[in-house]
């Protein structure tokens, strides 16, 4: 198991993520909804790939391999938890802007 190549993967599309729920949230500003459904929609998918990557991090430690854990493994947990996050208030806000 390569964690550097883990963590990276796990930056690089839990960025994407994030990127394209805040996209989503300009559309809805704009009142394209259907431009933020469909960035919503790529947010997610990119979100998927992420959590991919951290699953075969849990699966390998189950297995009994100890991943090295560093700063940038750290740095890619909190690139995961925020995206997270960002998408789950953004979905929130999106609707908001709907109703009004």
């Amino acid at each position: 198991m390569d964690t550097e190549v883990i963590a990276m993967t796990l930056i690089a599309h839990s960025g994407d993520a994030r990127t394209m729920a805040f996209q989503a949230l300009q559309a809805a500003k704009k009142l394209d909804f259907a431009e933020a459904e469909r960035l919503m929609q790529e947010s997610k998918k990119a979100a998927v790939k992420a959590h991919n990557a951290q699953t075969e991090l849990l699966a390998a430690e189950a297995n009994g391999e100890k991943p090295e854990v560093n700063v940038l493994l750290v740095h890619s947990q909190d690139h995961l938890m925020t995206s997270m996050l960002a998408q789950e208030l953004i979905g929130e806000m999106i609707q908001m802007y709907k109703e009004f």
